[in-house]
Order: C-alpha cells, then structure tokens, then sequence
C-alpha cells in the first residue's frame, strides 16, 4: 500500500500549493518515494480518486469541537454536520464562528476537541492564524465524496474499488516539536526558541535552515518516539532543506505519521494508533 503525507491548503495555488509525499514503508524505514505539488481542489480530488490503494495522514481537521457543535445546535452525527457545514460559505463560517467566540469569557474564546490537548494543535474553529476551519471545510468534503474510509469517523460506506484508500488527521507541528526538542537539547535550548519554516521571504533566515537540517539529521537516525527512520537521497534531503515555507518537509512529517499508524494493530485488526475510545463527532490525530 503507498503511503502518503498531505500537508493542506484551502486555498492552494501555484504559490502555495497542496503538498503530497509519497513512500513505502519497510520493516522501520520510511523510503521517501517523492513529492507531488498540487495547484487546486478539482485536482486535490482528483489525487484522492486515483485508482490505488493508499494511506494517507492530512495536515486538516476532520472534526469539529463537540461543545461548538452542540452549542450551534448542529447535527451530532459526524456525516450529517460535515455535510451541514459544507453547505455553508466561509463568511457565514466566520460569522458564525465569531458570535460563538464573543459570547465567551477571555481566554475561553474557542471551543478544542479532546484530541486538540495532547497534540498541542489549533482549534479546529479557528478561521485565521491558522485558518482551519477553512481547510476543514475544503477537505473533508472531497474526502467523503471520494468515498475514502475515515477510521474513527466514516460511516458512509467506501466507494466501489477493491483498494482501499484510508485518511487520518496528521499534525506535522507534533512531530515537529519532537524534533526540534531532540535537535536542540545538546545545545542545552529550548525548542520553543527555534523555527523552521516561514511563508514570507523576509523571515527565510539561516537559522531556520539549520533548523530544517536538524530536523531531518533526527528523522534519518530515528531520533522520536515513532521508531522509524527516514530515508532520502542526496537531492530528496536538498530539496527538504530547500523549502523554506516548510510544506515539502510538513508533508514529510505527515507520511512518517501516516507510516507510523500503518504498524499500530489491536488483536491482528488495523487500528492506526487510534485511542480505544474516540469521540465519533470530533476525531483524533494520529500519534497524538
């Protein structure tokens, strides 16, 4: 099965495209396959329909905060309130969101899922910095409509193919932190003071590429608590360390995810790593 590491945009563009990377797993060795860049949705959807079975870990949120839901009077059902919210624009989204965050107290303003503390993630209502309630209303769309399985989430049935296609939430800021902690403690720093990535030209710094570097100096020899190393060629590791938005390396971090969740079973059943009890409207992120 390929395994693959999307990281998301709603709105990609040749500027800021949909980042896919692709690889196969062997024993405790993730072999980098390669990086595909995607410039729109139609062709994001298009990706998902290929007729090949794959696993694949997305840089988006699946799910929405149980709280947010209830409060909004939104279905429960997790089919029926994606399909509610995608029936929705983004102003309205916003708008939305917005009068639920008002009407709370200070540093209460967003609603989290459950999965959101362990993994240190965004709320999943949040429409700026980073927008992903708009990517959540982007891809989980084309995702149900593709007919993928969801595990945890999906209860519409697969589409009509012997191959299996499996999507999970990733978070590549998870292992990211991980990472840098691991890079940065023979330095006696904290990882907290290190970035690796940046969209605005300006802030590309030296530092940040040696972050990059580092970062995949720990993925290689296995350095995090997934026990997988990452294998690249010369130009695979230049082209990483290149990207200094990040996404080629976020997409990276999302396959090594997705790799990781391929090896988790419960009594000889695939269980991708998944808690035992997770809540069928919100979801969870894998390796959280």
């Amino acid at each position: 099965m390929l395994l693959a590491g999307c990281d998301f945009s709603s709105s990609p563009s040749r500027r800021k495209p949909i980042v896919f990377a692709t690889g196969h797993l062997q024993r405790d060795r993730v072999q980098l396959a390669q990086i595909e860049r995607v410039e729109s949705l139609d062709d994001f959807s298009r990706w998902l329909l290929q007729d090949r079975a794959w696993l694949c870990a997305f840089d988006l949120p699946f799910g929405l905060p149980r709280e947010l839901v209830t409060s909004l009077g939104w279905p429960e059902l997790w089919v029926d309130c994606m399909q509610h919210y995608a029936s929705l624009t983004r102003p309205e989204i916003r708008r939305t969101f917005a009068a639920f965050c008002n009407a709370r107290p200070v540093g209460k303003k967003f609603a989290h899922r459950v999965t959101d503390v362990p993994a240190g993630s965004s709320s999943s209502m949040k429409w700026v910095n980073p927008p992903v309630a708009y990517m959540l209303h982007a891809g989980v769309p084309r995702l149900m409509a593709a007919g993928v399985h969801i595990p945890g989430l999906s209860t519409v049935a697969m589409a009509t193919t012997a191959l299996p296609r499996i999507a999970l939430e990733g978070y590549p800021g998870l292992l990211a932190r991980e990472l840098l902690q691991q890079a940065t403690q023979a330095a006696g720093l904290s990882a907290k003071t290190r970035s690796y990535k940046n969209d605005a030209k300006a802030l590309q710094t030296p530092e940040r590429l040696i972050a990059r570097k580092d970062m995949l100096t720990a993925l290689e020899n296995g350095q995090t608590r997934l026990g997988l190393r990452l294998k690249l060629t010369h130009a695979q590791r230049d082209r990483l360390v290149d990207d200094a938005t990040g996404d080629s390396l976020d997409a990276v971090l999302c396959l090594m995810q997705a790799a990781w969740a391929q090896q988790q079973h419960v009594d000889g059943r695939p269980r991708y790593g998944l808690p035992a009890q997770v809540d069928p409207l919100e979801g969870w992120i894998i390796t959280a």
